[in-house]
């Protein structure tokens, strides 16, 4: 029997310009767990979307803070919302001069349009508050990690947090896409960038929320479970 993951995201409130935006591009709306009319950007294929955003529609429109952990020993779901709640309770927003849609690998992703060293030490925070509800990876997930290449602090992240790219190697991002082919690469970048221009004004973004997901099964889709705004 599969064991329910959970996950500590960054989610916009449900009715903003950005959580449209997002699920609209991904095609599902994390909120109701019912897939929505895709957002193709002009210049995309309609029927190839769905498969160059698969991957992120599993997850629903968000920024990782903490990665999807199964819950340790002893916790329960209701210690780990109460948890939450508290703890959001107590955190300042952290604003940003604005998000930009931007090319991460071979995926494509809105970004911090500048660094920030107050997400870095908000992410890092909030990740290290939450370890104790967090079991230990299971072999086949520490397996699955490592078959990336990672640096040594990458992999000492990983052993401590179950995720290797937290702390100085944390970047937020907001994925859209997944690993598209070369060539559709800068197009698809450039038709989001449009199409997110025209759906989500042009004004400083802030992350005035945390939010706690919910994935049943490994083969299910991640949802809302709790938005917890911050003080």
């Amino acid at each position: 029997m599969s064991t329910p993951r959970y996950a500590l995201y960054y989610a916009p409130a449900a009715d903003s310009a950005l959580w449209r935006f997002g699920s609209a591009v991904l095609g599902y709306d994390a909120v109701t767990g019912a897939e929505i009319p895709a957002l193709v950007p002009p210049g995309c294929d309609d029927s190839q979307w769905p498969t160059l955003t698969e991957e992120p529609r599993r997850y629903g429109f968000h920024a990782t803070l903490k990665a999807p952990f199964e819950l340790a020993a002893g916790r329960s779901e209701g210690q780990l919302r109460a948890f939450a709640h508290n703890y959001a309770a107590g955190l300042e927003s952290v604003r940003l001069d604005g998000l930009s849609i931007t090319a991460l690998g071979s995926f494509i992703a809105l970004t911090p349009s500048a660094e920030s060293p107050a997400l870095q030490r908000f992410a890092f925070t909030l990740v290290q508050a939450f370890e104790p509800f967090r079991a230990p990876l299971a072999e086949a997930d520490m397996a699955r990690r490592l078959k990336h290449p990672l640096t040594p602090a990458q992999r000492a992240y990983l052993e401590a947090y179950g995720y290797p790219y937290v702390g100085d190697a944390f970047r937020f991002h907001m994925t859209l896409t997944g690993s598209l082919p070369t060539a559709l690469g800068a197009p698809v970048q450039l038709a989001l960038s449009a199409a997110y221009a025209q759906a989500v004004p042009a004004k400083p973004a802030v992350i005035d929320r945390i939010a706690l997901f919910k994935q049943d099964t490994r083969a299910g889709r991640f949802r809302l479970l709790d938005s917890f705004p911050l003080a």
